[in-house]
């Protein structure tokens, strides 16, 4: 109990050290390139900053919790703590499990923090703010189908919850039925709300006999039950930034229309699973370390430990970002890479339980 309190909250103190560090170098870096084209205000600059600040955590925080772990297992080292847990009959599992339940406790608060639309949509709203001077921009031309309708949103506000010349077309049977016109809706309770608006029905029979296109008003329609205006803006703009209950919202009602869902299950797939590499290049890293500096060239090892780290998590990204672009699937882009080193820390951990 005395070594697992002792290694965790210097293992904590590390993390909290080298995360704020890489979060401070990349948003003042990013600062620095970007200052001219960002507002003068002060408060959308502080506003960006702190947007910024959640993209950096949220993309260097697994990093930051193995680059912890090699420094405090340095720490150790150096100060021949290490040596004396083993002296006191500590066995090397005893030493790794503070890195493993510490690094996964924060990989699950890391998780969880992406319920919050401000945390999971950061660089999102950064951009936005950076050209627009507000962290939700409109989204105009949105042109999608909703069950055997087809949707035209000439504007759409999200952070208002409202959408400005609509156009609904209703198909049946490969032909065009009736088209609805209003100047604006109003998502509330779960669905869209037209005050007013044009219906024009088209006959089914067109021929000379026929009475024409006939025109009548309609009032307080409702649409498009269950379809959120972020949603809307994420699903059909392309956008991968869900939050959890976005994502699975999107998923339950996209599949009963039959929509490609590939996108959305790969961000959920990001956000629950690829995290998990952080606890499995831990135990990976952990073993190759020697007890002591008589065994160690401590620059050498941070170097290739870091590099190591860096090299993982880079292959990781790229295979994340071919799976967004729906050039190779989510589970072998996300799932099939984590799963690996899941295996081999497996067998590490094993190897070593056994040993002692």
């Amino acid at each position: 109990m005395l070594a697992f309190k002792y290694i965790s909250l210097h293992y904590l103190k590390y993390f909290f050290i080298i995360l704020f560090a890489l979060v401070l170098f990349l948003v003042g870096f990013d600062y620095m390139d970007k200052a001219d084209d960002l507002s003068r205000s002060a408060n959308i600059l502080l506003i960006y900053l702190v947007y910024k600040s959640f993209f950096a955590v949220d993309m260097l925080l697994p990093l930051s919790l193995i680059f912890a772990m090699i420094a405090t297992k340095i720490f150790l080292i150096r100060s021949n703590a290490l040596v004396s847990f083993y002296s006191l009959g500590y066995s090397k599992i005893d030493v790794l499990k503070p890195f493993v339940f510490v690094s996964s406790a924060v990989i699950l608060l890391f998780i969880s923090l992406h319920a919050l639309p401000k945390f999971s949509r950061a660089d999102e709203f950064a951009k936005n703010i950076r050209a627009y001077s507000q962290y939700l921009s409109p989204t105009r031309d949105l042109f999608f189908t909703y069950e055997d309708k087809y949707v035209y949103f000439s504007k759409m506000l999200p952070l208002q919850e409202k959408a400005e010349d609509i156009r609904v077309f209703s198909v049946k049977e490969n032909s065009l039925k009736q088209v609805l016109v209003a100047s604006s809706a109003t998502y509330i309770d779960e669905s869209w709300h037209i005050k007013e608006a044009d219906l024009l029905v088209k006959p089914d029979d067109m021929g000379f006999k026929s009475l024409g296109i006939k025109m009548t008003q309609e009032n307080d329609l409702e649409i498009l039950h269950g379809f959120r205006p972020k949603m809307l803006d994420q699903i059909y703009e392309g956008k991968v930034n869900f939050t959890i209950g976005d994502a699975i919202d999107a998923i339950v009602l996209l599949d009963k229309q039959g929509v490609d869902i590939s996108s959305i299950k790969g961000a959920l797939y990001k956000i629950f699973i690829y995290p998990f590499f952080v606890p499995c290049m831990v135990v990976i890293i952990f073993f190759f370390v020697p007890i002591s500096v008589r065994f160690l060239n401590v620059s050498l090892f941070s170097f290739g430990a870091i590099l190591a780290t860096l090299m993982v998590w880079g292959i990781l990204f790229m295979l994340m970002e071919l799976s967004t672009n729906k050039t190779i699937s989510s589970e072998v882009g996300v799932i099939a890479p984590v799963i690996v080193l899941f295996f081999i820390a497996l067998r590490q951990w094993r190897k070593y339980a056994l040993s002692t």
